[in-house]
């Protein structure tokens, strides 16, 4: 990226929740002309066109999840990470290339790889785009994605029009964002198998992270932490002692790799608008007509 860009603010959508929900909410009946289900296409579809009218954003890149239960270097580091979750329904699965062919026939660069989640690269595009000057804005479901807030990163969950500062994860986890990897690491995350603390749930969590600032602050103040007024100190005391090793793996788990082999390059980033004959031409093979009358016009020159 050049020094002499204008600063831009790049909207970063995470696919995986937007795709896993249209699946799931739409009804089976939802087929294409050959009778394969696209619901899961429709409802992104109609997410990312509700997005671009919305919120007429200058710059977009969607990142997909390759691996949808599990992580190639955490699971190095955990093989049980996200191995409590299903297999995929083979329906889904038979429709995330179209998926990805929808987002980059709607105009957004798209990203995937073999080794990095689809959040490890949007952490890594904030990294370079914040470094440069630009801000983001982190579209999705997920709130542990919260983690990379800051003054020029944003996240937005667009389902229930939530957005995120600094001010905003504070107020609703407690903690600040430069903490959510260690709330994270004290009490957890089910939904991707991550330990945690056994016995430590988030409010608590945060409840040490106020007293002790860091993870690593509160393990090397662990003794304090027996004759501190902290409710149940001694318990916990015994908890945290006992889950060393865990809470620092998950916290390895939890924080997000900012290194991924992806560049923010703001000319592959600008949205200039849909494709549309390719769009047109997706739209028709699964049978789309309504969503093709919502195709966006190309976007003005910035």
């Amino acid at each position: 990226m050049s020094a002499r860009q204008a600063p831009a603010t790049v909207y970063l959508i995470d696919a995986s929740p937007y795709v896993f929900r249209a699946h799931f909410s739409l009804p089976a009946s939802l087929v294409g002309p050959d009778g394969a289900r696209v619901g899961a296409v429709y409802g992104f579809a109609a997410f990312l066109l509700k997005l671009l009218a919305d919120e007429r954003p200058s710059h977009l890149a969607v990142a997909f999840d390759r691996d949808l239960t599990g992580s190639f270097f955490r699971n190095q580091l955990f093989p049980a990470y996200k191995a409590q979750r299903d297999e995929p329904p083979a329906e889904l699965v038979a429709q995330l290339a179209d998926c990805q062919a929808m987002a980059a026939a709607l105009g957004a660069a798209t990203f995937i790889h073999d080794q990095y989640e689809a959040d490890d690269l949007i952490a890594t595009l904030c990294r370079q785009l914040t470094a440069a000057g630009h801000s983001a804005v982190v579209v999705t479901a997920d709130k542990d994605l919260a983690q990379l807030v800051g003054e020029r990163v944003a996240l937005l969950d667009f389902g229930k029009g939530l957005r995120f500062g600094p001010a905003e994860v504070l107020s609703t986890f407690g903690v600040r964002p430069d903490q959510i990897v260690d709330l994270l690491a004290l009490a957890g995350d089910p939904v991707d198998n991550i330990p945690g603390v056994a016995g430590i749930g988030r409010k608590t969590a945060a409840l040490l992270l106020a007293a002790y600032g860091t993870l690593d602050d509160l393990y090397a103040r662990l003794d304090e932490l027996r004759g501190s007024r902290l409710r149940g100190a001694k318990t916990l005391y015994v908890k945290l002692h006992e889950a060393r090793e865990s809470a620092f793996l998950s916290r390895r788990l939890a924080n997000l790799a900012a290194d991924a082999p992806v560049r923010a390059d703001l000319a592959q980033l600008a949205w200039r608008g849909a494709d549309l004959p390719a769009a047109r031409a997706l739209f028709a093979r699964l049978g789309f007509k309504q969503l093709g009358e919502r195709l966006p016009p190309a976007a003005a020159p910035s």
